[in-house]
């Protein structure tokens, strides 16, 4: 994939306060720096980060970069097409690995280190992997404006010392997006995601159940159009956030009977649009 040759103006539109040197220099000292590793395994779910990384990790080491990508109930079945079409057409080496997630009881009860769990379960069978190939290092995709949130997954990932190389190269999220639309990526303005379980609010179990008719829930919302949404699972009710540039569509009577039509049959006894629209954590409110 070329690059597009986009300059200060095009950084401008996405906010980015660096110069157009600045943020190419990040760029080689990233590839640089993956080249040192040797060989690596991206810890990959086809999200805007992740997708960075592993084009990135391509560009640096060629086939000693493998992308793997959990094979588990909570990962959309969606986004595993994206993620596969988008290895496709990069060109790099991808591969899925089971994780086990759901027959851990510290993950199914849902409390505020589940996401921790989760990791530790990703980041173990990729450390297996690693040691059955020789593979040097295991990285995955969090970047500089990920250290501030909650996220109980960094501590897992610290704990199996797998590295960031996105973070060790200062780049934010509005500067991995503005790279990979200049490199030419579908991923530059993919919508931030996470795994299907955090939409169930922490203290009610995750199960394959409810996460699958979350799954259902938004693969319904995408095909009426939406780009930008969560389902929120809360038992009989279920509560659909809309990003607030998307709400004005979905506050009509019409949309009002579609999302009854879908999510009745689903097993909800109440549907209800979150006036707030969608924001990011929304459930670590909680906390």
């Amino acid at each position: 994939m070329g690059t597009t040759g986009m300059g200060t103006t095009g950084m401008e539109t996405i906010g980015i306060p660096v110069s157009e040197a600045a943020l190419e220099a990040k760029q080689t000292g990233l590839i640089q720096s993956l080249r040192e590793m040797g060989s690596v395994i991206v810890a990959y779910s086809g999200g805007a980060d992740s997708a960075y990384l592993a084009w990135a990790a391509q560009r640096a080491l060629g086939d000693r970069a493998v992308a793997i990508t959990a094979d588990s109930a909570s990962f959309p079945e969606s986004h595993k097409h994206d993620a596969e079409e988008f290895a496709r057409a990069c060109g790099f080496r991808h591969e899925y690995i089971e994780t086990r997630e759901f027959e851990n009881p510290d993950y199914v009860k849902n409390d505020r280190d589940r996401c921790f769990h989760c990791k530790d379960e990703l980041f173990t069978r990729l450390d297996e992997v690693a040691r059955e190939r020789g593979i040097e290092n295991v990285i995955y995709g969090v970047n500089v404006d990920d250290l501030g949130d909650y996220r109980p997954g960094q501590r897992a990932a610290k704990l199996h010392q797998a590295k960031a190389p996105l973070v060790d190269a200062g780049l934010t999220k509005a500067e991995i997006r503005e790279l990979s639309r200049r490199a030419g990526l579908v991923t530059w303005d993919r919508p931030a995601s996470a795994c299907l379980s955090s939409r169930i609010p922490y203290g009610t179990p995750v199960t394959i159940q409810n996460v699958k008719t979350v799954d259902r829930g938004e693969d319904a919302l995408r095909a009426l159009g939406f780009r930008q949404f969560r389902v929120r699972f809360l038992g009989d009710v279920v509560r659909i956030e809309i990003a607030p540039e998307e709400l004005e569509r979905a506050m009509t009577t019409e949309m009002a009977r579609k999302f009854t039509a879908i999510f009745k049959p689903l097993g909800f006894l109440y549907v209800t649009l979150d006036l707030e629209g969608y924001r990011q954590g929304s459930l670590n409110a909680v906390l």
